[in-house]
């Protein structure tokens, strides 16, 4: 039997797969290598994975209907899904907003119509996002609070994926699990994301922009917190008892929120060398305080997340002076 991973050349999707490798399981992986950030970086994931004999990989573009139906022809062992391809990042959304409609909506319904049609399926797990919260003044965000007024293409995306398995449960009855993630970092992550561009803009000794003047909080999660969550989830999928849908959505963040400026100066310290700021205001679709309520994926899965920003974040410095050779 089979896991598909798409975004498997992704930052959660390499280690998500190499999670389930490490475990036994057979993955295939599924990425499209476009260009949105430097495809070296995963190439090198990719070289990782396919390290490990249960690895396979396609590169594919999850909104194109026949590549996708062929891989479902060359895997019919395939019994679990875990979307996590996606055109990420909020304020690419403004310059570039077809590449969200096309990944982010029919990419997902492409793979729902792939996992409703295969009669062995026993999950669809994908990867939502903690944006779809808008402006949402309540602290911390619950998957109970009303979601329907995102502040950006890129969460609008995010949510209508959420309606979206919520119908294919409803219709048929297929097993969904939407993962509200909340702003991860760590070894192997994306460079349009802060830990990564504030990195590089201290040892390159240029400034960095710090939006809305620095006043801003965010629930960093490490990533093998982040894993550790997706793996559970997928083991754990919604029960159909006849009456409401097998479906449901979790906040998967690391439960409190942190000063960015903490965040920064976390990062000075494992430099050993102190940045140059510019602040700036507000950026359109940005939100100023994010903080993730886990009480429904702790009492369900029994996710609890273990790693600080004192702790990752060092590690998270440690792999970039590897990878860069610093």
């Amino acid at each position: 039997m089979s896991v598909l991973v798409t975004g498997a050349a992704g930052f959660i999707g390499y280690h998500t797969s190499l999670r389930l490798l490490e475990r036994g399981e057979k993955v295939v992986g599924v990425d499209n290598l476009n260009p949105y950030y430097d495809p070296a970086l995963k190439r090198a994931r990719l070289a990782r994975l396919t390290e490990h004999p249960g690895f396979s990989f396609i590169q594919a573009d999850i909104a194109e209907r026949p590549a996708m139906a062929e891989v479902a022809e060359l895997f019919p062992d395939i019994t679990a899904y875990i979307n996590l391809a996606a055109q990420a990042g909020v304020r690419h959304s403004l310059k570039a907003p077809h590449d969200y409609t096309r990944s982010n909506v029919e990419g997902h319904l492409v793979l729902m119509e792939m996992a409703r049609n295969n009669p062995n399926c026993r999950h669809f797990v994908y990867a939502s996002s903690s944006s779809v919260y808008g402006t949402n003044t309540k602290l911390p965000f619950s998957v109970d609070d009303r979601v329907d007024t995102p502040i950006s293409l890129y969460a609008a995306t995010k949510r209508s994926c959420e309606l979206m398995s919520h119908s294919y449960s409803h219709l048929y009855r297929l097993p969904t699990t939407g993962l509200r993630f909340f702003t991860v970092y760590g070894p192997w992550g994306r460079p349009d994301m802060a830990a990564f561009l504030f990195a590089r803009a201290i040892v390159d000794g240029k400034p960095i922009h710090v939006f809305n003047n620095g006043d801003m909080r965010r629930d960093f999660t490490y990533i093998d917190d982040i894993v550790s969550g997706v793996i559970g989830v997928l083991d754990n999928p919604p029960k159909d008892e006849g009456g409401l849908p097998p479906y449901r959505i979790y906040n998967i963040g690391n439960n409190s929120s942190e000063s960015l400026m903490d965040y920064v100066g976390l990062i000075e310290k494992c430099l050993g060398r102190k940045a140059e700021y510019v602040l700036e205001p507000m950026q359109p679709g940005d939100v100023k305080e994010t903080y993730a309520d886990i009480t429904a994926i702790q009492r369900d899965v029994g996710f609890a997340p273990t790693t600080p920003i004192a702790e990752g974040v060092p590690k998270f410095i440690e792999w970039f002076k590897t990878y860069h050779g610093l």
